[in-house]
């Protein structure tokens, strides 16, 4: 049986929707672009989001589908793909942190933040591309059903709390009926908390100023 992937996809989605509103962000000619983001509720939920997101991976995705590769024939492919992945996730966290010493340093940062979120924007699309046109099909392979839950369940730990904000910015921007479609999948109290409370919230959070 295939593994569920709908929320990675998903995630994946909204994650290249805030780069494409990060890079227009850092492009205005109208305001100081480094202010907007530095305040921006939007900038500190897509690095919250994107790291618990990167760390369940790293902790349960990865490791179990070396597992599961090593000493297996023909897994050495597999095995470079996998090392691949990791090397990616290495690459971003310096980039995110580079960003962040841009916005905090207000003589000379404003002049390198264009460059750094273009080369952000080009580290994360790349690597969730290749993921999804090679790894996803390799995870699909090789993880157990039961290790796939794990994984999602411990990002929904690291999420916490959180999922008041986390399912609304998710589900932002898309289609109704596909959002609703996703709702349906949802126990009845958290559609309800959705409707009712979260959704409102998040609205009013303004995430980009």
């Amino acid at each position: 049986m295939a593994l569920d992937m709908t929320m990675m996809y998903l995630l994946h989605d909204a994650l290249g929707r805030e780069l494409q509103r990060i890079t227009k962000v850092t492009a205005r000619a109208d305001d100081d672009p480094a202010q907007v983001l530095r305040t921006a509720v939007g900038w500190e939920l897509f690095k919250r989001y994107l790291t618990v997101h990167h760390t369940a991976e790293d902790l349960h995705v990865w490791p179990a589908a070396t597992a599961a590769l090593t000493d297996r024939a023909g897994g050495a492919e597999g095995l470079a793909l996998l090392e691949a992945m990791e090397a990616e996730h290495a690459a971003i966290d310096p980039l995110l942190a580079d960003i962040d010493a841009a916005l905090a340093d207000r003589d000379t940062g404003p002049a390198r933040l264009g460059e750094l979120t273009d080369a952000l924007y080009t580290g994360i699309s790349g690597h969730l591309r290749h993921e999804e046109r090679e790894a996803l099909a390799l995870i699909d392979a090789t993880l157990t059903e039961e290790q796939w839950a794990r994984f999602g369940a411990e990002h929904s730990r690291r999420i916490g709390d959180d999922a008041r904000r986390y399912l609304p910015w998710i589900l932002d921007g898309l289609p109704p009926q596909r959002a609703a479609g996703i709702l349906t999948r949802m126990p009845e109290p958290i559609r309800t908390a959705y409707r009712d409370e979260w959704r409102p919230e998040f609205e009013r959070l303004r995430l980009w100023g």
